[in-house]
C-alpha cells in the first residue's frame, strides 16, 4: 500500500504555523524523508458561510499549493484530492494539471469530484444540478487537450473549432485520474474513463451533506471494490486500478493521534481487500506537531505492516 498525506494549509487559524512558503516546504520535504509516497490537498474557493459555520474547512487554491510543494521536493507525488470538475472550465483545469505535472517532472496525481456544495456551485456561477454530465464531458475534453493536438469538441457544455493547448503532460497519455466518492456512478466512471477511484468513510446524516452512498466498514468497501471489478470485467478493462481509501476513524477532523495498532489493523485491512493507496491525515495544532506525527507514521505504522 501506498500513502497520501493531507497538507494542512487549510488551517486558517494559524497562518505563520502551516500558510508559508518555508511552511509547506519544511511540511513537504519532512514528508519526503519519511517515503510518504504523495500530499495532498482540498480544493473550495468560495465554501459557503453555513457549510463552513458547521464544520467545513477552506482551502489554498490547489494548484498554487501544490506547485510550492513541487519546489520544495523531488519525488513526492503531487495530489489534487479532490479538484471539483464542475467548478471549473476543462480547457483550464488541463491547462493547470499540464502546466504542473511539466514543472515537477511528471509527480501530477489528478484527484478529481463532481462537488456537492450547492452554494459554492452558486457563487462560483457553476453548474450544480446535471453537474455529473458535465463532469463526464470535462473528462473527455481533458483527454483531448492532453494530446497536443488540436481539439475539435461539440459537446452540451462545451465547444471548440480547433484549439490547441501546450504544454502537454509529460505524463502519458495524462496524469492518472481517480474518482473520488462512493455512489455507483462514480465507481462506474472510474473504472470506465479513469485510472483510480477514491471512496470515503461517510454514514447516517452525513451521507445527506456530501451527497454520496455511506461506507461504513471493510466489509462494506469490499462488495463495493468487488462491484468495480465486475464492471471492469464486463468492459474489458485489463490496464492497473488504483483504489485510494481513508481508514474507518481517521479523518482530516482528528484531533489526537490514533493507536498504532487500530491504524495497522485498519490499513492491513484495507490492503487485504485490494485497497492500494491510503489518504492519510494526520492531528496537527503546530506544524512540529505535523511534522512529529508524519515521523511517527513512518516509523510506527508503516515499518509495521507487512512487506
Amino acid at each position: 500500500m501506498k500513502f497520501t498525506f493531507h497538507l494542512p494549509i487549510d488551517h486558517v487559524q494559524s497562518p505563520d504555523e502551516f500558510q508559508t512558503a518555508a511552511a509547506v516546504a519544511e511540511m513537504v520535504q519532512a514528508l519526503e524523508r519519511a517515503g510518504i509516497d504523495a500530499v495532498y490537498t482540498t480544493d473550495h474557493p468560495a465554501p459557503a458561510d453555513p457549510w463552513l459555520a458547521s464544520g467545513g474547512h477552506h482551502a489554498m487554491d490547489p494548484f498554487v499549493a501544490l506547485a510550492f510543494a513541487a519546489a520544495a521536493s523531488t519525488k513526492i507525488l503531487l495530489h489534487t484530492n479532490i479538484i471539483v470538475i464542475p467548478y471549473r472550465n476543462p480547457f483550464m483545469t488541463a491547462k493547470s494539471v499540464a502546466s504542473l505535472d511539466v514543472l515537477s517532472g511528471g509527480r501530477v496525481i489528478m484527484g478529481i469530484g463532481s462537488g456537492y456544495l450547492e452554494g459554492e456551485f452558486k457563487a462560483l456561477g457553476a453548474v450544480f444540478e446535471g453537474r455529473g454530465a458535465l463532469m463526464d464531458e470535462s473528462i473527455a475534453l481533458m483527454k483531448q487537450v492532453w494530446t497536443g493536438q488540436s481539439v475539435k469538441f461539440d459537446g452540451k457544455y462545451f465547444q471548440a473549432d480547433g484549439n490547441t493547448a501546450l504544454p502537454a503532460p509529460l505524463q502519458k497519455p495524462h496524469p492518472p485520474i481517480w474518482v473520488g466518492g462512493n455512489s455507483e456512478r462514480a465507481m462506474r466512471r472510474a473504472v470506465e474513463t479513469c485510472d483510480g477511484w477514491a471512496p470515503f468513510p461517510v454514514k447516517g446524516k452525513m451521507t445527506e451533506r456530501v451527497r454520496t452512498a455511506e461506507i461504513v466498514s471493510a466489509d462494506h468497501l469490499k462488495e463495493k471494490i468487488q462491484e468495480a471489478k465486475d464492471r471492469a470485467a464486463e468492459i474489458g478493462r485489463t490496464r492497473p486500478f488504483d483504489v485510494c481509501m481513508t481508514p474507518f476513524g481517521l479523518t482530516m477532523q482528528s484531533g489526537v493521534r490514533p493507536d498504532v495498532s487500530v491504524v495497522i489493523d485498519g490499513l492491513s485491512e484495507l490492503s487485504e481487500i485490494g485497497v492500494t493507496w491510503s489518504s492519510i491525515a494526520m492531528p496537527c495544532r503546530t506544524r512540529s506537531e505535523y511534522i512529529a506525527n508524519v515521523d511517527w507514521f513512518a516509523r510506527e505504522v508503516i515499518g509495521a505492516l507487512p512487506a
